[in-house]
């Protein structure tokens, strides 16, 4: 097998533990057994995977496929990726029975926890041992924003002036990309919650409500999806 990235090698670290969990709750860690009423349990053979798969891949080692093909080598079992386009669509592909594990975006996760009840079994961990990483907020050098976060005037409030303006996420459901901004932005009174606070989308409406209509959403693929897609975003306009 070819030699892989520190980030494939970190997933696979993080979904090999995820499946022995799984496979231990599934089988009992000792395959078949007798349960009770004298029926046989049969151990999880298949194991499938959402993942956001993209058409083309230009490093080969980022290939989710990749990371199938190893788990079923090295776990003997059949495992596939059900593609999806979206952590949310990772978060249903779950709730339905679509998939037996998903690797997506803390943000993420903590949404399918709050609202659907879902477990995480593993999480990356960074060199110094952190599960967790700081989230950056960027604005135009020369914007309002920027003037007024330097002025050393307590009376401006850069924050205040986001409103109504364009913003640039990473994504649906990104932890520094939405989650972390957004959840700033109405824990301090400056954006009203727009809708059923237990409804996912309200989030949307939430954004748009706040900044405007052209807020920057991506889908996963297109050219402003991710960190480096919202720093364009935003150097575009």
């Amino acid at each position: 097998m070819a030699t892989m990235s520190t980030k494939m090698k970190a997933q696979i670290r993080a979904i090999t533990l995820t499946s022995l969990m799984l496979l231990c709750a599934a089988a009992g860690c000792i395959g078949s057994e007798e349960t009770d009423d004298d029926t046989t349990t049969t151990p999880l053979e298949t194991l499938v995977i959402a993942y956001e798969v993209r058409d083309d891949y230009t490093n080969v080692e980022e290939n989710p496929q990749s990371l199938a093909d190893y788990l079923s080598e090295k776990l003997n079992y059949d495992v596939s990726l059900y593609n999806v386009d979206s952590e949310g669509a990772m978060i249903e592909a779950l709730r339905f029975g679509n998939a037996d594990i998903a690797i997506m975006d803390g943000g993420a996760a903590w949404v399918g926890w709050q609202q659907y009840d879902l477990q995480v079994l593993a999480a990356d961990q960074k060199s110094d041992s952190r599960a967790f990483y700081d989230a950056h907020a960027w604005v135009l050098a020369d914007s309002e924003m920027a003037l007024a976060a330097t002025d050393d005037n307590n009376f401006t409030d850069p924050f205040s002036l986001l409103a109504g303006k364009t913003s640039c996420h990473t994504g649906w459901l990104k932890s520094a990309g939405m989650l972390l901004p957004m959840g700033y932005l109405i824990g301090h009174g400056y954006a009203n919650v727009i809708g059923d606070p237990n409804d996912v989308e309200t989030l949307r409406n939430t954004i748009h409500g706040f900044f405007n209509e052209n807020a920057s959403i991506p889908d996963s693929g297109t050219p402003y999806y991710g960190y480096s897609g919202a720093v364009k975003c935003l150097s575009e306009g």
